[in-house]
C-alpha cells in the first residue's frame, strides 16, 4: 500500500503525468502493485492497476504509457468508467493519452446501466463517437455463456454519438430469443440518457368490433426545449385516423392539446374528430388562471375511439385567488350534452359564475370573525321558447358572524348570525316574475360535548353528541328551481342552515339538528367511526325531492360509517333510512391496497324519482383492481353491473408483463351500451415497449436475476 501511494505522488510530480500537455486538465493519477519506468521512457504498471484522468477511471491488469507516441496500451480485463453514464468492459485497448481516440478489442459498452452493446472491436474517435463492429445490442439480462437475450439487435456496425445522444445502426436485424424477426438497413435510436428525441415511439395494436384490427404508430417531434408534438396515425380496415398531441411549457404555466381527425366506414360521408385542451398559469400575486375546452363532431365518436367516456362536455375558463383571508373564484363554463335524451338548446349551456369571500377577525366584544361574500351567477339557454328556454341571472351579498367557545367542562358552543340579499332576473319564462329579490336573515347555536376515553396501549375512543337549533327567515323569490334540483343529506351539510346546493332555494323557518359521532382508534392502528344525525323542522318543504331524505318536516336518518386499518383496507358508507326502516338511498366504497393488491369496489342505490329525472331505480356496483403475482406479472380488472336492470354495463381485464428490458400489456374491454346513438362494442389492446432506450424508460426494479 505504501508503494502505491509513493508512486502516485511520484506520478503526479513527474512529466509523465502530464498526458494532455498544454491543457488545463488535472494530472493523471495511477495506482498499481508494481511500476517500472524503462530507459526508452515507457511507464509499465502491473497488478490491480487503477488510473484516474479527467473524471475517467480505468481498472486493468496492465497499463503501458508510451511517451514517444503519447499513447496507452491497456491489457485486461479492462473497465473504463467515464464517471457519467458510460462504462466499457474489454480485453485489450490502445488509446491516446486523452482517451479520446483508439481501438478497444472484445468490448462491451454499457449505457446508463441499462443498454449494453457487445462488439468484436470498439473504436473511439475524437472523444465524441464510439464505433462498434459486429455489434449486439440488448437491455435484457443474459445468464450464462449459453444464455439468450429476450430481444436483441444485431448490426454490422453501430455508432454512438455522445453529444447528440443517438445510436446509429447499419445492417440491423431485430431478434427475439435470437430468432431473426425483421431486417432494417438503417436504424436510429436514442440512447438511454436522452429525455426527448425525435422519432417513432413504440406502436400499439387495437382491435374493436366496430373498427377491426388497427395499429397506432406515434411519431414524437420536439419543438425546442419547451414544446413537443406527437403525431399518431391509426390505421385499420375501417378507419383512417390521425391523432395529435401538443404540449408546451411556459415560464409560469403549461398547455396541452389532444385531438384527432378521422375518416371511417361508420359515418363514411363525414369527417369526424375531437379536440380537448387544458392549461394552467400562475399570474403572480396568488392569481391562478386555468382553462379547458372539449369539442367533438358527433355524440358517439369519443366512445367508439375510446378517447373519453363523458356524455357531457364542459369547457371553462377559471380565475382563482386564495389567501389566508380571502377567496376569489371567477368562471365561465360552456356545456355540450351528448346524451340522446337531451337537447343543447334547452339545457343551461353558457354559465358565468363569480364568487368572492373575505373574512375579518373581530377584536371587539363580540369576538370571532365576520365573513363577507359577494356572488354573481347566470345560466343561459340557446332556445328562446317559453319555460324550456329560460335564462336566469342572480346577484347576491351575504354577511355572517361566527364565534365559538370551549368551557372548562368540555362543552363547546358555537354561534352564528347572518344576513343575505339576493336579486334574480328571469327571461323566457312567463310562469315567474321577470325580477324579484329575497332577504334572508339567519341565526344558529351549536352545542358539542365530546367524551374522550383513553385505553391501554394508546387506544382512544371518542363519543360526541351534537345539537343545533337554527332559524332562517324571509321567503324565496319568485324564481324557478334551476340550480337546486339535486339535494344531498350527508355529514358535510348536516349542520348547514340550508342544504340546497345553490341560493335560488333556501331552507327557512326553525330547525333542530341532533347528531351523535363515535370514533374508536385501536392501539394497533385500526380505526372505525359511526355518525348518526337527523333534521327536525316545523313544516315540510316541497322543494326537496322525494328521495333526498329532506322533504318532510322530520328528515330521514343519516347513517355514516368508516373503517380503516394499517394493512391498507378502507371502507366508507352513507345511508339514508326512513322512519319505517326503508332505505332512501345508499352509497358505499371500499378499497384495499398493499404491495401486491390494489382493489376497490363501490355500490350505489337511488330509488326512482321523477323530480331528479330518474324514472327507474338505480342500483349499481362496480369493482376495479390489480394484483401483482410476482416481480413481473400483473393482472387487472374492472366491471360495472346494473342490479336494477340485471345487466352488465362494462367489463374489462388486463394482463401486463414487465422486466428489465421489455414491457407488454394486453387489455380487453366490453361496453354494453344502452343508448340509441351507441352500440355495444368490444376493444382489445396490445402494447409492447422495449426498455433501455429514451422512449422505453428504465425498469430496473423489475430486473430478473440469474439462478446459480
Amino acid at each position: 500500500m505504501l508503494r502505491r501511494l509513493t508512486f502516485a505522488l511520484y506520478l503526479m510530480l513527474s512529466p509523465l503525468a502530464i498526458s494532455a500537455q498544454g491543457t488545463d486538465a488535472d494530472p493523471a493519477l495511477l495506482v498499481a502493485d508494481t511500476v517500472v519506468v524503462t530507459p526508452d521512457e515507457r511507464l509499465i504498471a502491473e497488478g490491480n492497476v487503477e488510473a484516474l484522468y479527467d473524471g475517467t477511471r480505468i481498472w486493468a491488469s496492465r497499463i503501458i504509457y508510451v511517451r514517444e507516441t503519447d499513447s496507452l496500451i491497456i491489457e485486461g480485463p479492462i473497465r473504463i468508467d467515464d464517471g457519467e453514464s458510460s462504462v466499457v468492459l474489454a480485453d485489450r485497448a490502445e488509446l491516446d493519452s486523452d482517451l479520446e481516440n483508439g481501438l478497444i478489442s472484445g468490448a462491451r459498452l454499457v449505457l446508463d446501466q441499462q443498454l449494453q452493446l457487445a462488439a468484436v472491436q470498439l473504436a473511439r474517435v475524437e472523444g465524441r463517437y464510439t464505433q462498434l463492429s459486429k455489434v449486439t445490442v440488448t437491455s435484457c439480462q443474459i445468464c450464462g455463456p449459453q444464455g439468450v437475450a429476450l430481444w436483441s439487435i444485431r448490426a454490422r456496425r453501430a455508432i454512438h454519438d455522445v453529444e447528440e445522444q443517438q445510436l446509429y445502426f447499419d445492417g440491423a436485424t431485430f431478434r427475439v430469443l435470437d430468432v431473426p424477426i425483421m431486417y432494417i438497413p438503417r436504424l436510429r435510436l436514442p440512447d438511454p440518457t436522452l429525455e426527448r428525441a425525435r422519432g417513432f415511439l413504440f406502436p400499439s395494436i387495437r382491435t374493436t368490433t366496430e373498427l377491426g384490427t388497427g395499429i397506432k404508430l406515434p411519431y414524437f417531434i420536439p419543438l425546442g426545449d419547451h414544446a413537443d408534438l406527437t403525431v399518431t396515425p391509426y390505421l385499420s380496415q375501417e378507419t383512417r385516423t390521425v391523432e395529435l398531441r401538443y404540449r408546451q411549457a411556459f415560464r409560469t404555466g403549461d398547455i396541452e392539446l389532444n385531438g384527432a381527425v378521422t375518416n371511417d366506414t361508420l359515418l363514411p360521408d363525414e369527417t369526424r374528430g375531437y379536440l380537448f385542451g387544458e392549461g394552467a398559469f400562475d399570474l403572480g400575486n396568488r392569481y391562478k388562471l386555468s382553462f379547458n375546452f372539449e369539442v367533438t363532431t358527433d355524440e358517439s365518436y369519443l366512445s367508439e375511439y375510446d378517447y373519453s367516456g363523458k356524455d357531457r362536455l364542459d369547457s371553462e375558463v377559471t380565475l382563482a385567488r386564495t389567501t389566508r383571508q380571502s377567496n376569489l373564484l371567477a368562471q365561465l363554463v360552456h356545456y355540450n350534452t351528448l346524451r340522446d335524451n337531451e337537447l343543447n338548446s334547452t339545457q343551461p349551456t353558457i354559465i358565468p359564475d363569480l364568487r368572492y369571500e373575505r373574512r375579518y377577525q373581530l377584536d371587539n366584544a363580540l369576538g370571532g370573525e365576520f365573513r363577507l361574500g359577494l356572488l354573481g351567477h347566470s345560466h343561459i339557454r340557446y332556445s328562446s321558447s317559453d319555460v324550456s328556454g329560460r335564462d336566469v341571472g342572480r346577484a347576491g351579498v351575504e354577511g355572517s358572524w361566527l364565534n365559538q367557545w370551549t368551557f372548562g367542562s368540555g362543552l363547546q358552543v358555537a354561534a352564528q348570525a347572518g344576513l343575505a340579499l339576493d336579486h334574480f332576473s328571469t327571461g323566457d319564462d312567463s310562469t315567474v316574475a321577470d325580477y324579484d329579490s329575497s332577504v334572508t336573515p339567519s341565526a344558529a347555536v351549536t352545542l358539542r360535548y365530546p367524551f374522550l376515553r383513553r385505553g391501554a396501549g394508546g387506544a382512544r375512543q371518542l363519543l360526541e353528541p351534537v345539537a343545533q337549533i337554527g332559524w332562517v327567515g324571509g321567503a324565496d323569490a319568485d324564481v324557478a328551481n334551476d340550480e337546486s334540483t339535486r339535494q344531498e343529506l350527508d355529514e358535510g351539510n348536516l349542520l348547514s342552515l340550508s342544504r340546497f346546493p345553490a341560493e335560488d332555494r333556501r331552507e327557512r323557518g326553525l330547525a333542530t339538528v341532533l347528531g351523535l359521532r363515535f370514533l374508536h382508534k385501536a392501539a394497533s392502528g385500526w380505526e372505525a367511526g359511526l355518525a348518526v344525525g337527523r333534521v327536525y323542522r316545523a313544516t315540510d318543504n316541497s322543494d326537496f325531492t322525494a328521495t333526498s331524505g329532506l322533504g318532510e318536516a322530520t328528515s330521514d336518518w343519516l347513517l355514516a360509517s368508516h373503517f380503516r386499518n394499517t394493512d391498507g383496507l378502507y371502507i366508507q358508507s352513507r345511508t339514508l333510512v326512513k322512519e319505517t326502516g326503508e332505505v332512501s338511498r345508499s352509497a358505499a366504497r371500499g378499497a384495499w391496497s398493499n404491495d401486491r393488491l390494489d382493489v376497490g369496489a363501490s355500490f350505489i342505490l337511488l330509488p326512482s324519482d321523477s323530480d331528479e329525472d330518474r324514472n327507474e331505480k338505480v342500483a349499481e356496483w362496480s369493482v376495479d383492481g390489480s394484483y401483482r403475482f410476482n416481480t413481473h406479472w400483473t393482472v387487472s380488472t374492472d366491471a360495472q353491473y346494473d342490479i336494477a336492470d340485471n345487466r352488465a354495463v362494462e367489463a374489462g381485464i388486463g394482463l401486463a408483463y414487465r422486466n428489465e428490458c421489455v414491457e407488454a400489456a394486453f387489455t380487453a374491454d366490453r361496453t354494453f351500451a344502452d343508448s340509441s346513438n351507441l352500440d355495444p362494442f368490444t376493444t382489445f389492446g396490445l402494447t409492447i415497449s422495449l426498455k433501455g432506450f429514451s422512449t422505453g424508460g428504465d425498469a430496473g426494479s423489475y430486473s430478473r436475476t440469474c439462478r446459480q
